[in-house]
């Protein structure tokens, strides 16, 4: 192995990074991530992938260094990391190991080299506990967010990147993903394949091992993968991998928030935020409200919340509101909801959709939806002493 390719210090490693990033032929990827896979051994599908670290448009020295190791050179894939390949990493990233900085990559890297270190036996180092699961170190590389996933480790990484906020809802292609991922049953001994669960339980059983059922799906909990900065989640499994909780945020024990969707800055969530729904910063959704999603097939609007805005507890929309709205408690506004405005005038809701500074309310001896002007914060606004995070 060249010298050019063993660096012992800082100004080396910059240097060979450099060229690798140069080397012809070699196209730089918009994310990557190191973690690990869970394999079913019943038929080789990945339950599921963890990052222990994740990058976009970032680190791209690490990134050329990784490419080069796996014969990386363009395209979105995928690549396992058994013991050899981690010592070569390792022996390139020598200088940032004990440099007193914090590197994720390198950190990430440094772990599972440790553990293969550790364990010699390369069955038992792989082979989940209890569960006919292997784990695997891989490495993935997506080209472009604006493509479509390839793989079910491709679409974690995107998971990842939402719920890590290096990306906002809508800002990862997410088509195809419910074909490529399988349906898990999330167990608290980890993940394991439908098809092999029932004979797992008898053995679990028969040896009085617990083993606690989650739920099966095809989205883990965002909490077993990782903790957004700044956010309160009283009820993890009401949270799904891929939700994007900015900070400030709190999830109350019955708030609910899909993957693809989430909060751009501090919010209150007592009710569901579906699929693709953006809620903005100081807005509050109340109790048991309802947001419309797509992917239903209902509709193909995208519905988003604007700042400053109240949704009254077991209200609901269809539509989308601007800033500073406020929907009173128990009023459902759907697309086609008939609203009377001020003048006396009829209109349909989805003509005032992403309007600003309105009231929907239903009036009590009418019945009729009416919409009024408004100007100023709803109540007080989110109490601060609950986003003391």
């Amino acid at each position: 192995m060249s010298n050019d390719l063993r660096p012992t210090t800082p100004e080396q490693f910059a240097a060979m990074a450099a060229r690798l990033r140069a080397r012809e032929g070699y196209v730089e990827p918009a994310a990557f991530g190191i973690g690990i896979a869970n394999i079913a051994d019943v038929d080789g599908s990945v339950l599921d992938t963890w990052f222990g670290a994740y990058s976009l448009n970032e680190n791209f020295g690490s990134a050329a260094i990784l490419a080069d190791v796996l014969g990386h050179v363009d395209g979105s894939a995928t690549y396992e990391l058994d013991e050899d390949l981690l010592r070569e990493l390792m022996h390139r990233f020598a200088p940032m190991v004990d440099d007193g900085q914090t590197h994720p990559n390198v950190g990430v890297l440094a772990a599972l080299a440790g553990i293969s270190h550790a364990t010699p036996d390369h069955a038992q180092r792989n082979q989940v506990p209890l569960l006919p699961v292997q784990r695997k170190a891989v490495v993935t590389f997506i080209a472009d967010l604006a493509e479509p996933p390839v793989g079910a480790s491709d679409v974690y990484l995107r998971l990842h990147l939402l719920s890590g906020c290096k990306v906002q809802p809508h800002g990862a292609n997410l088509d195809g993903i419910f074909g490529l991922l399988s349906n898990v049953v999330w167990t608290s001994l980890g993940p394991c394949d439908v098809a092999s669960f029932d004979q797992v339980r008898s053995r679990l059983m028969a040896s009085a091992q617990p083993c606690t059922v989650f739920g099966v799906d095809k989205f883990p909990r965002l909490v077993d993968y990782l903790i957004p900065a700044g956010v309160r989640i009283a009820d993890a499994d009401r949270v799904r991998l891929g939700a994007h909780l900015a900070e400030g945020t709190t999830v109350m024990h019955e708030g609910f928030v899909n993957f693809n969707a989430g909060t751009l800055g501090p919010a209150m969530v007592e009710g569901r935020i579906s699929a693709g729904v953006v809620v903005g910063a100081n807005s509050d959704i109340g109790g048991s409200a309802s947001i419309m999603g797509v992917l239903s097939g209902g509709g193909k609007e995208v519905i988003s919340i604007g700042e400053e805005c109240l949704l009254g507890a077991n209200a609901g929309i269809g539509i989308s509101l601007g800033d500073r709205c406020v929907v009173e408690a128990g009023l459902y506004v759907t697309a086609g909801t008939v609203v009377q405005l001020p003048d006396g005038t009829r209109v349909k809701a989805s003509q005032l959709s992403g309007s600003n500074d309105l009231l929907f309310r239903r009036n009590s001896v009418s019945g009729a939806v009416e919409v009024l002007p408004r100007s100023g914060a709803w109540a007080e606004g989110l109490n601060a002493a609950l986003h003391a995070n």
